[in-house]
Order: C-alpha cells, then structure tokens, then sequence
C-alpha cells in the first residue's frame, strides 16, 4: 500500500511517517505540508491512500480531498486532525474521506483504518462513529449548526466572506452599509480566534460554509 502523508506540523508528520513505514504491506511514498502540495503530490506519487490533516496553509484538508477524490477517484482518503467537531466531520465526509480518525488515535487504529479506506471501506474514530451514524440516519443533530456561537447574521457574513466577497460587496449584497460588515467581521474574527481573514476562511470552508 502505497501512503501520502499530509500535515503540517513537521514533528507530528515525522512521527507519523515513521509509524506507517514500520506497519507491514505499508509505504510512505511522499509527504506534503498544506493542501495544495497534497494534490500536486497526489498527480504525481499515485497513492493508494492519503492520510490528510484538515487545518493547514494554503489550502485546507477539505478542499484538498475535494479536489484529490475529484481527479482520482481511486485513491483514498483517510482524515487524521485534532478537529472533532461535526462541521468538521461532515464537511471532511461531503468532501469525499474515506476515514475520519482524531489524532489520539494509537498506531495499530490508524493501521486498521489504512487498510479499511484502501479496500473501499469508510472508517469513524468510534467518538465521533454515533453522531455521522445519526446524521446520515435523521440529518444533522440539533446544536450541529456550524460556529453555534456566532449569530445568524455573523455566521451569514463569514460564509459570504468564505465565498471570497469583500466587505464592501458583502454590504450591497445584504443591503447593509459597510461599517456594519466591518462590526461583523470583527465579531466573526473574536469569536473564533482568528487573526484574519485568511484563516477565518480555512475555518470556515473546514465547516462546509463557502462551498
């Protein structure tokens, strides 16, 4: 089996690598730090599968799975990130992952997952395996809307901005003046601890907003 690692924390890819490389029928075949790399790499290794971080530079783990299942229907991906939250979770699985596991997970889990993605199956972190289960059984759980903490009107501004509007754009669009975009903004920013725009938009496209 033929492995792409992808994340972009150098220490915890490292580590990784070394697990796989010493898991029987297995090999790292390359590695890459952001989601744009992933792809690139993805067009020129033919992995069978892709262990695929979600919170990275330049183009996050959503849209790099969404734009590897797109070209290669073949290859697999098998999310491995801190994030546990359902918008995560959902957005990763509309993407196309195969797998969704938490990077708690023990080396003989991401073992059992590497096989199960690569022969077709799809895998969950058993923490998070009930609540897809109940999402694809009845839709979305009650309290599974995207950054709960931002109002309506904020959680509307973020994905416009998600989308690639400007401020100025966003207020013709929602018929608001421009400093009112800009309180929202600001409000967005603090209440998911971004330092700017840029990473409020991998937020938000990690949450399914702006797709």
């Amino acid at each position: 089996m033929r492995v792409l690692v992808v994340d972009d924390h150098p220490l915890y890819r490292e580590g990784l690598v070394g697990a796989i490389d010493t898991m029987p029928g297995k090999e790292v075949v390359g590695e890459a730090a952001d989601g744009a790399e992933a792809v690139r790499r993805t067009a020129e290794l033919a992995p069978d599968v892709v262990v695929m971080d979600l919170h990275m530079p330049e183009l996050n783990g959503v849209d790099a799975t969404r734009a590897i299942t797109a070209s290669h229907p073949d290859v697999a991906v098998l999310v491995l990130t801190m994030l546990e939250g359902d918008d995560s979770v959902f957005a990763a699985v509309r993407a196309g992952a195969k797998g969704y596991l938490l990077k708690g997970a023990d080396r003989a889990e991401i073992g059992r997952a590497l096989d199960a993605v690569a022969h077709g199956e799809v895998v969950f972190s058993s923490s998070i395996a009930q609540r897809v289960l109940a999402f694809f059984a009845g839709g979305r759980a009650a309290g599974a809307t995207p950054f709960p903490e931002l109002t309506d009107r904020e959680r509307e501004v973020l994905d416009l901005v998600a989308r690639g509007l400007t401020n100025a754009e966003i207020a013709r669009r929602l018929v608001v003046s421009d400093k009112t975009v800009r309180n929202h903004v600001s409000n967005v920013f603090a209440k998911l601890h971004v330092a700017g725009r840029a990473e409020a938009v991998a937020r938000a496209r990690d949450a399914g907003l702006g797709v």
